[in-house]
């Protein structure tokens, strides 16, 4: 770690706390996609998961810990040595890594969530936090529920775990009780009265039921924590957690005010945003800031007058700084596979295999004969989607769909099915629910549909549609997502997408001898 005074870490949990949101669950292909943007990114540590929580995220910690080159990997744990063991086997991978352990300090919690009294709490502290220091020299302990606990016990619990070995104190609001004022006061507390407190970093966890988690982040980091936890795009359980683009950006375009520095490469912001929800089929509002859609958009006659005159009337940083193009028209359907290219560098695409560029180049041909304009969006969305490479078992070939007034809503489909080729039509209660239909038909299942969303890529009518599926079955979650300019052949590639994952996740978990996918996916389809 630096010892410059102004350096503020930065610690993502985007795919711990952030995948805790609902319906946010990602695959393991999607974990290492991000992980990768992450890691240029220039996050400092990345907790990838709680890998004693279920064997897929104790696989998605191993193997992002294997594949991060200058982040550095975590893993979430309770004071239970199975936690911390699980911990240690997942990220052994590493040349270095993280442990971070956690308890509830708040005597609400500790009476009603852990059943111990404040006593067991302190004895649980030292046995643990010792306990994970034998595999790492980066400990991290948390108290949970923090700003909600007694403050002379707080510093008590702190004083301790530094003394067992944590080299990181993270104060939580994990339910996002606090205000900026009173978060300031307990970091200035801990710093004043812990007399071991130089030994540690402290760390802010803010959540945003409230709408402060930022607030009281860039609070906590004026008092003197040093490190922050935060999500992009916000996302995490409830309100979710502090956003990690705004917090940057904050102390980067205010830093007359707050004279502290990151690792991050802010102008992969704009990529790193777009990635997390294409992974989780959480679609960005429009106005959030710094990575919104409107966050550099003009409507305004007077607003658009004075940006005509001089930008810094309206704009208190620059498009460019965090990864946003202002361009909107600089492909069309002449363009060559060079001038892609080079407008996918542009975009921030650096390490695109030619596989994968070739794939994209074919869908925005295919774009660019159906509408007038070609956004940058448009690209971005295109390679995202050729990004994340699944085995599909089912595939759409073909599509006809009967909508409108006095009849009832039809339509025609071809499926390829593990090689396959079958047929069916249906009717629907309107033209989705008849492509849903006859997807189930073809491929017979008993999944149920969670949620399914459409929202426009760029404007106007020729727009992009991104439909975003997900679909439940066992307990298991996946997300499809699909762009297509036609909204009901996006709709029946996004369920599909969604399907496929279904499959996937269903062959890890299958018996021994339903690995085969072919045999066991006849089986499913047979009722067996």
């Amino acid at each position: 770690m630096s010892t410059d005074k102004n350096r503020v870490y930065i610690f993502d949990t985007t795919m711990r706390d952030g995948e805790q949101s609902p319906g946010a669950s990602m695959s393991l292909e999607e974990k290492i996609q991000i992980s990768r943007v992450f890691d240029d990114l220039g996050i400092d540590i990345i907790e990838a998961g709680f890998p004693v929580a279920s064997p897929g995220d104790f696989e998605a910690v191993s193997e992002v810990s294997k594949i991060l080159k200058k982040s550095i990997p975590c893993g979430l744990s309770r004071h239970l040595k199975k936690d911390i063991d699980a911990c240690h086997e997942a990220l052994k991978h590493a040349p270095r890594f993280r442990i971070h352990t956690f308890i509830s300090t708040s005597p609400l919690h500790m009476k009603h969530k852990l059943n111990k009294s404040p006593e067991d709490v302190i004895d649980a502290i030292k046995e643990h936090v010792t306990y994970a220091r034998k595999f790492t020299d980066d400990v991290e302990w948390s108290c949970e529920d923090g700003t909600r606990t007694n403050m002379d016990y707080m510093c008590k619990t702190v004083e301790l775990a530094i003394k067992c070995g944590a080299r990181t104190i993270n104060i939580p609001d994990t339910v996002g009780y606090t205000v900026p004022s009173e978060f300031k006061k307990i970091i200035e507390t801990l710093i004043n009265k812990v007399p071991n407190i130089d030994k540690a970093i402290l760390s802010t966890h803010c959540h945003n039921d409230l709408g402060l988690a930022v607030a009281n982040s860039l609070a906590g980091i004026t008092a003197g924590a040093r490190q922050v936890e935060c999500t992009i795009n916000g996302i995490g359980e409830r309100a979710g957690n502090a956003a990690l683009e705004e917090i940057v950006m904050a102390m980067k375009t205010r830093n007359d005010l707050m004279p502290y520095k990151t690792g991050i490469n802010t102008k992969l912001l704009s990529k790193a945003s777009k990635v997390v929800s294409n992974a989780t089929g959480f679609p960005v509002q429009f106005n959030k800031a710094i990575v919104g859609k409107n966050a550099f958009a003009h409507e305004s006659g007077i607003h658009q007058d004075g940006m005509l005159k001089n930008r810094n009337t309206y704009e208190i940083m620059t498009p460019e700084s965090v990864g946003v193009k202002q361009t909107s028209l600089v492909m069309g359907k002449h363009s060559g596979r060079h001038a892609f290219k080079d407008k996918l560098t542009d975009l921030g695409y650096k390490d695109l295999t030619d596989d994968v560029i070739q794939v994209a180049f074919g869908k925005f041909k295919v774009l660019a004969d159906k509408k007038k304009h070609v956004y940058d969006e448009d690209i971005a969305a295109l390679v995202d989607d050729s990004l994340i490479k699944e085995d599909n078992v089912i595939i759409l070939k073909s599509l006809k769909v009967f909508a409108g007034t006095g009849e009832p809503q039809k339509a025609d489909m071809i499926l390829e099915v593990y090689g396959e080729v079958k047929k069916a039509s249906e009717t629907g209660d309107g033209p989705v629910d008849a492509i849903f239909k006859c997807i189930k038909k073809l491929y017979p299942h008993d999944v149920k549909l969670q949620l399914y969303q459409v929202h426009a890529v760029t404007e106007g009518t020729d727009a992009q549609a991104t439909v975003s599926v997900r679909i439940e079955e066992n307990g298991k979650t996946t997300v499809g997502q699909a762009a297509d300019t036609d909204t009901l052949v996006a709709s029946a590639n996004a369920y599909l997408n969604a399907l496929n994952k279904m499959i996937i996740k269903r062959k890890k978990t299958a018996p021994e001898d339903y690995q085969q996918p072919r045999t066991y996916e006849k089986q499913k389809m047979k009722g067996i």
